[in-house]
Formats: structure tokens, C-alpha cells, sequence
């Protein structure tokens, strides 16, 4: 049976407005003129992108190509710090909020003293739910500005434009617990039965290994199926959003499988290329000839070479800089303090990284 045209893809023509929460209870919207006004005063800049994996490498390859065309800087020296501690255990290993802050807190502080960047993008949901609670992002000069925001307004916009829409939201089980996507929908007036959630447990393990193998697909499939059990008019436009940075790699498996349950009206929302928007105002653009742009690649973790292959090929379509990056990743046993921050044992035993 032939698959169907594929569904067109929404990157482009929302608004977005960037979140800084100082908690919970204080989540406001910063516009990027207000923000970022000294940013885009500079004509070299440092930009950081920071996840606990390998998924917010999109993020960074999006930024360097919409860097180069946009010419907003001279030159842009890209920077991904990987945040995550332990190939065998992550944040969502950690026992509680507390920890989980104070780790990723640590981490911040450092990327902030060993590359001093203009900038950091938090590439990571679950990081960026966190993101406001830490003691950096209140009292830093430096600008963070997270993912949560512009995949929360791409959701907001596709559902106004078509009122009978519904929303199915996938992450990771610690992003979905969270409930923070969902949470700042309903605070803007959607009712709770147009937005469905769904965790899906050690999926982006298994892209980062292979965003195109079957048991990925066959991964993929399955959340599928489960998420749709929980949608009441499966007649009506589905949007569909990765809300974790490693599900656009596998962009075409998920196309798949919702053409071949037969959803007729669906889009694919992807915060990856959206959150890079903000790098690109068009009131900065063409401002030089050309922006030389740089990348490296800085893990405690070791980056496997299966990994590697499997990510380059995707990156290297979009940013070359961004996956020589990655092919030539340094490794910093010490890049962060972490073990100090814990109360007890991490377990030895190998368990999902669900926080990626």
C-alpha cells in the first residue's frame, strides 16, 4: 500500500515568546527585544547549548545554518555542553527536585566559567522546567532561555487556528510527570480535553543510537497507539508535538506511523528549529557580509562511536560545523561537580536516561 503525501510541517510563522520562570508560580514571558537587546549589540558572539544527551545537537546545527544565511553576527562560536553526568544513570535517576537542580545548577555555573558564553540555550525539557528554579539563571547576567516557551506557544498557535483541534504532547516520562506544557495550556483557556499527553520511556535512548532502526520504529508505533487510545475525535486535526529534543530525528518514523493508523489531518510540531527563531530577528539581519561560524563539542560522558555515525548524518544535512563538532568531541571527565550534590548512592545498575 503506498504511503500517503506526507503532512506539511509547522516551523515557521509563530511568534515566540521565550519563558524565564523564577518558579513555579512566577512563569512570565520576556520578549527577545527586551531581553536581548546587548546580544544583538555585539558583533561576536558565544553561544551555548546545553542537554543532558545528544538531542539539543539539532538545536545547535538550526542555529549555526540559520546564523550563517542571517548574517545578524561577524563571527559565532557554537558551544554544546553536554549537562548529562552519566551514561549509566541521569537527572531522572536523581531522588529528588532539590537534587536535580542543585546538578544541573553546577553545571551551569560551569559552562558559564570555562566558555564564558553571550548566551545559553537550554536544549532539554526536562532541564528547562528546572531551568528557572536555579540559582545561575536568577542571579547570572547571562540570558538562559529554555524550550518549554516556544514548544508551549507552537501547541497554543496550531490550536487556535483550528478550534476543533486536539494536541497530543510527547516527551519523556519526566517532562510528561512534569506536566509543565500541559499545565501553562490549560492557564491560557484550553479546555483539559483538547490536550493529551504522552511519556514515552527510553525512546530517546534508542534514537540516539539509531534514529531510523526498526526498533525505533517499532518503539515509535507503540506510543503511537497509546496516545491515540486517549484522543475522543480521532476524526478531528491531530497536532502532534516532540516535545523532547531527540524526537525530530526520527521526524519520518513519526509521520509513519500516524499515516498508517489512518489519521487523516495531522501536523507535526517540532520546538527544535523554533527555538532558534529568536537568534535571527529581522531587524539585525544582513547587518554583515558573512558570519564565520564555529562548533565544539564538550561531554564528561563518553560519546560512543555508534552514536556518532548515527547522529552525523542527520546534522551534517543541516550544519557540517556542527557535526565535525560532534565527531571530534572533547571529553572532560571533570567538565562538572555533580557527586557532591547527591544525598545518597546513584544506583550501579544500568537504568533508562528518561530526563534526556
Amino acid at each position: 500500500m503506498p504511503v500517503k503525501k506526507a503532512p506539511r510541517l509547522i516551523e515557521a510563522g509563530v511568534l515566540v515568546l521565550i519563558c524565564l520562570t523564577l518558579g513555579a508560580d512566577q512563569a512570565g514571558k520576556i520578549s527577545r527585544a527586551a531581553d536581548l537587546g546587548p546580544f544583538f549589540a555585539k558583533s561576536d558572539v558565544t553561544i551555548a547549548v546545553t542537554d543532558s544527551g545528544l538531542g539539543g545537537l539539532s538545536i545547535m546545527a538550526e542555529a549555526a545554518a540559520r546564523l550563517k544565511e542571517a548574517r545578524v553576527f561577524k563571527s559565532v562560536n557554537l558551544v554544546f555542553f553536554n549537562a548529562l553526568f552519566s551514561n549509566d544513570s541521569g537527572y531522572n535517576s536523581l531522588g529528588t527536585r532539590e537534587e536535580k537542580i542543585a546538578v544541573f545548577d553546577s553545571a551551569l555555573e560551569a559552562l558559564a566559567a570555562k566558555y564564558r558564553p553571550d548566551l545559553i540555550l537550554v536544549g532539554c525539557n526536562t532541564l528547562s522546567v528546572l531551568t528557572g528554579e536555579t540559582r545561575f539563571s536568577r542571579m547570572s547576567k547571562i540570558p538562559v532561555l529554555d524550550i518549554v516557551g516556544p514548544g508551549v506557544d507552537l501547541i497554543a498557535d496550531g490550536l487556535k487556528k483550528s478550534p476543533r483541534a486536539a494536541v497530543i504532547i510527547l516527551g519523556t516520562e519526566t517532562t510528561i510527570a512534569e506536566g509543565e506544557h500541559k499545565k501553562r495550556l490549560l492557564e491560557q483557556g484550553f479546555p483539559e480535553a483538547r490536550v493529551v499527553t504522552q511519556a514515552c520511556p527510553e525512546l530517546a535512548s534508542y534514537i540516539e543510537k539509531d534514529p531510523k532502526s526498526e526498533d525505533t520504529a517499532l518503539l515509535i508505533e507503540s506510543y503511537v497507539d497509546e496516545a491515540l487510545a486517549k484522543v475522543k475525535d480521532r476524526s478531528a486535526p491531530i497536532l502532534i508535538s516532540l516535545n523532547c529534543t531527540h524526537f525530530g530525528y526520527s521526524i519520518d518514523l513519526w509521520k509513519k506511523a500516524f499515516e498508517s493508523r489512518r489519521i487523516k489531518s495531522f501536523v507535526i510540531l517540532n520546538p527544535n528549529a523554533k527555538m532558534t527563531e529568536v537568534l535571527v530577528p529581522s531587524a539585525s539581519a544582513k547587518r554583515y557580509a558573512a558570519t564565520a561560524v564555529s562548533a565544539k563539542v564538550v561531554s564528561m560522558v563518553e560519546i560512543s562511536k555508534q552514536k556518532i555515525e548515527a547522529l552525523g548524518g542527520w546534522l551534517r544535512k543541516i550544519s557540517p560545523e556542527t557535526a565535525g563538532a560532534l565527531g571530534r568531541y572533547e571529553l572532560k571527565p571533570d567538565l562538572f561537580e555533580w557527586k557532591r550534590f547527591i544525598r545518597g548512592e546513584i544506583a550501579t545498575a544500568k537504568r533508562p536516561r528518561d530526563d534526556i
